[in-house]
């Protein structure tokens, strides 16, 4: 059961980096047809995250507190890897310092905090 605790934490963690992930670059840009195409990866994305946290705990019970600081800062760690990534191919008005109250926010519309 481990395991498969561990393969669906992972794959929640990258959902739900990659649905904060776009939140934080749908900010940064002007253009309306990226900003759709942003909007769907966050939706898709999200609702993906959602079906993974119900797999690992039910909404109804409280998260465990072991896995909030390393789920936390995992989803930090990968969001901030991606936008160094993007900043270095060009990408601009990337806000870095929202990455942390976004992902908080985030893990309490997940029930997680």
């Amino acid at each position: 059961m481990s395991q498969n605790r561990n393969k669906l934490l992972n794959l929640f963690i990258s959902n739900l980096s990659n649905a904060v992930l776009h939140r934080i670059l749908e900010k940064a840009i002007d253009l309306p047809e990226i900003v759709n195409k942003y909007n769907k990866e966050i939706k898709n994305s999200w609702e993906i995250a959602k079906i993974y946290r119900e797999k690992i705990n039910p909404k109804t019970s409280p998260f465990p507190e072991k896995d909030l600081e390393e789920i936390k800062m995992k989803i930090i760690k990968k969001i901030r890897a991606e936008i160094l990534i993007r900043i270095s191919r060009g990408y601009i008005n990337i806000d870095i310092s929202s990455i942390e109250s976004s992902v908080e926010s985030a893990l309490r519309e997940m029930n997680i905090i």
